[in-house]
Formats: C-alpha cells, sequence, structure tokens
C-alpha cells in the first residue's frame, strides 16, 4: 500500500488554503482547508500532521482521521478542524485518483445524478437585489441567499423588519427561492418577529436567527413557525451538532466540509441528521476544491437538499475566481439550477499545480475578514 511521502499547504488568492498529499507511488491528492481570516493557524496544524502521518498508509484514511482528531488531546474548533478537514479531503481524493473513480463511488455510490445549487446575492435596497438575483438566473440557478439583517440593529424598531420583507419580495417576484441569511445578528425577540413577518412569503429557508451558542433562544425563536431553520457553518464537528438534532432545533444542518472534519465527518453528520429528519445543506462560500467535496457528499446523502455554490459578488471575487486554479472548470457548469455529478476520479477536479505554486510563492494572501459595523459603529457578526 502507498504511504505518505509528503503533505504541503498553499495560501492562495482570494483566500484559500489548499492541501496537497503525495505518497511515494507518485499519486497526488488535493483538499482545501480555508478558514476565512485565520490562514496563518491552519498552516501551522499542519506541521503536527506532518510528524504524525508522513509514512503513514495514505489508504487509512480513517485511521489518519481518527489519530488527527484524538491524539493532540485537544480536539475541535475552526483551527485544528479545518487543517483535518483539508488533510482529509487530500486523502480521499488521492484514493480515487489511484483508483480511477469518483469519491461517490467509493462512498457506496450516487443516490442522484444532479445537485441543487444557489448562490449568494448582496445589495441593501430592493432594486439592487433584483438586479443581482435576474444576473443568478442569467447563469442559470433557481434558488439565491441574502442578508436579512443588512443593517437592523441587535434590538430595533419595528419598522426596521420592512427592508428585509420589501428585499425579499422583489427576488420572490422573479420566480426565485430565497434563503434569508441572518448571520446571528440580532436579539431574539427582533429574530422572531422577522421570521413571523417573512414566513407569509414562504422564503428556503432562514440561516442562524440566532447564533448557534444559544440553543434555548433559538428554541424559543423557532417555536411554532413553519419557515425551515437552517445553522451549522460555526459547529465542527458530529458532537457540535448533536444536541441541535437531539433537541429538533433545526430544519437544515449546513456542515462545511473545509471546517467540520472534510468527507468522512460530514459523512457522519449528514447520516445522523437523516436520522433525526434533518436536511442537509453544506455550507460553501470558498473555493473549488472545498465546492468538489461538497458535491461528493450532496450525491451520496440522501437527506441532501440544495448546495452552496462559491460564486460571490457578495465577497467582491471576480466570477472566474472558482476555476482560477482549475484546468477542467466547465464541471461548475450550472443549467436548471442544477450542477451534475463531477464523474472525474478524485474529487473531479483537475487542479493546475504551476498556478497554485506561483500564486503561493507571491505570498499575497493576508485575508481578513471586513469589519461590519451597524449605523452606531458597532461591531456586528460577519
Amino acid at each position: 500500500m502507498p504511504s505518505i511521502r509528503s503533505i504541503e499547504t498553499f495560501a492562495v488568492p482570494p483566500r484559500w488554503v489548499f492541501v496537497r498529499v503525495e505518497a511515494d507511488d507518485g499519486t497526488v491528492g488535493w483538499g482545501e482547508a480555508s478558514l476565512e481570516g485565520h490562514a496563518e493557524a491552519v498552516i501551522g496544524a499542519f506541521e503536527a500532521f506532518r510528524d504524525r502521518f508522513i509514512g503513514h498508509d495514505a489508504d487509512r484514511i480513517e485511521d489518519i482521521w481518527q489519530t488527527g482528531f484524538r491524539l493532540g488531546f485537544y480536539r475541535g474548533g475552526p483551527v485544528l478542524m479545518s487543517a483535518l478537514s483539508g488533510l482529509d479531503q487530500a486523502l480521499w481524493d488521492l484514493l480515487g485518483k489511484r483508483l480511477g473513480l469518483p469519491v461517490w463511488q467509493l462512498l457506496g455510490g450516487c443516490v442522484r445524478q444532479k445537485v441543487p445549487v444557489y448562490a449568494w446575492i448582496g445589495g441593501d435596497r430592493p432594486h439592487d437585489v433584483a438586479t443581482a438575483a435576474r444576473q443568478r438566473q442569467d447563469q442559470g440557478f433557481g434558488a439565491v441567499k441574502m442578508n436579512a439583517t443588512a443593517d437592523m440593529g441587535w434590538l430595533d424598531s419595528p419598522r426596521s423588519l420592512d427592508a428585509s420583507i420589501e428585499r425579499l419580495v422583489a427576488v420572490r417576484e422573479l420566480g426565485m427561492d430565497v434563503g434569508l441569511d441572518f448571520h446571528g445578528r440580532v436579539h431574539r425577540s427582533m429574530a422572531r418577529q422577522l421570521i413571523r413577518a417573512v414566513e407569509p412569503h414562504r422564503p428556503l429557508f432562514v440561516e442562524e436567527p440566532v447564533l448557534s451558542e444559544h440553543l434555548e433562544a433559538l428554541a424559543e425563536v423557532t417555536r411554532g413557525s413553519a419557515v425551515p431553520i437552517a445553522l451549522g457553518e460555526r459547529l465542527y464537528s458530529r458532537w457540535d451538532f448533536k444536541p441541535f438534532l437531539a433537541g429538533g432545533l433545526v430544519d437544515i444542518i449546513q456542515p462545511d466540509l473545509s471546517h467540520a472534519g472534510g468527507i468522512s465527518e460530514c459523512r457522519r453528520i449528514a447520516a445522523a441528521a437523516e436520522c433525526h429528519d434533518v436536511a442537509l445543506a453544506p455550507h460553501c462560500p470558498l473555493g473549488p476544491l472545498a465546492f468538489a467535496a461538497c458535491v461528493q457528499i450532496a450525491v451520496t446523502s440522501i437527506n441532501f437538499a440544495i448546495q452552496e455554490m462559491p460564486i460571490g459578488i457578495h465577497y467582491n471575487f471576480a466570477e472566474a475566481d472558482l476555476p482560477t486554479y482549475v484546468r477542467n472548470a466547465e464541471v461548475f457548469r450550472v443549467e436548471q439550477g442544477m450542477i451534475a455529478a463531477l464523474d472525474g476520479p478524485g474529487l473531479g477536479v483537475e487542479i493546475d499545480e504551476d498556478r497554485v505554486r506561483e500564486a503561493a510563492s507571491a505570498g499575497q494572501m493576508r485575508w481578513r475578514n471586513p469589519a461590519w459595523r451597524g449605523p452606531d459603529g458597532a461591531v456586528r457578526e460577519w
């Protein structure tokens, strides 16, 4: 069996961390350990992984995952789990390429051939979001996600609800489905009012109505609402998701495959959600490898609902950023609101290694979350 010869990391623009694992038979696998604004910390975590896993059997993915998770003693959290996620993705990619099979085939085969997708839109006024939504329609999307609480204070005037409703209606009138992201920015009373106000307009889901650390507030806010409640981008393992599933607090979970343990762990999280009649919609405002990993889970999970696709004017990325480092960018084509299962070996994307190395060597990737402040100057959840 091939053993791991090298583990490399590359910080590349706009804000991504790519992971390259090479086996001693020359097979290479790629993954993504992007953690927005904290690339340096994640890259540092790979020092311990190199000490542990250089020379390890590259095919023993589960043993590597369990060793990486448990034997550092301190476990979980965004940094360590993002590093483990990128390594895990790369090992699955390597195995698939060595065997000439897509990862989804290694996971038992697909239950669907196409993956429904949505994309982010920005804009503070109804006209702005409608214009952005039309652009997404032209790109083949049937669903979008946008801010629900753009300028809303933690506790604000009931009049502030009107702007959120107007933006939602402007996009729904185009015949598109709309997810509303609250970002956990508002107090439970505002979240409760806003969910009640948008319910007649039938949003696709409401995301992070309150921060995930406030389980009791989440139960209060969502009680009696027919709007599907989604969260999970700030949860990093099946244990983090456990109380939300056991308490019946969510309708849709959104683990991020570059933060929540990669393909191995998110496969388990998806199965746990299925046991609780909860849908899966992985979070992914990241790069092409993270997105390709999400697709592997999407096509093999029966409770999958819809996938976030990381082409984002919200993040001021050029529309070409997603395929910048990928030779076969045509695999990301959106048609009638869906993309096809990725049929290539491994993750199904062909990385242009020369461009990755060139971009990383330039040393210009020091992305930080821009400050998000309200009209009063106070910092807001990003």
